[in-house]
């Protein structure tokens, strides 16, 4: 009986280290912007992203339309970030147009593409 507990224990432990290490899909996890000319923002997006090397690793956020069908910016992440998570980086002179109130923002990966935790951003707020 002790044994068997053992057993399932050791193996629960394997089973939770997998999935922690485990790196899953790019996830916008926070996301503040600053307008700083007419209709033109400055957007900052926090990620996580259990990058494992240059294999894998968040390579982009974007921001979309609220509709999804036009990329209105895209930031090019040229690295992966093993040590530094989450983290945030920046990108400015995004001009939104005067119809669109609000913008999705979401997050790529190198092997998994897009699907992880996306952020809706109310502009007018």
């Amino acid at each position: 009986m002790i044994r068997n507990f053992i057993k399932l224990f050791f193996l629960l432990i394997i089973i939770l280290s997998a999935i922690n290490l485990y790196p899953g899909k790019a996830d916008v996890i926070k996301v503040r912007f600053k307008e700083t000319g007419d209709r033109v923002y400055r957007f900052w997006v926090t990620l996580r992203h259990n990058d494992t090397g240059w294999k894998h690793y968040a390579d982009r956020w974007e921001i979309l339309t609220p509709d999804r069908k036009k990329i209105l910016a895209t930031r090019v992440l040229v690295h992966p970030h093993v040590d530094e998570q989450p983290f945030t980086r920046s990108m400015a002179n995004i001009k939104i147009p005067s119809e669109i109130s609000k913008v999705i923002v979401r997050a790529h990966d190198k092997v998994h593409g897009y699907g992880g935790k996306e952020v809706t951003v109310n502009l007018d707020e």
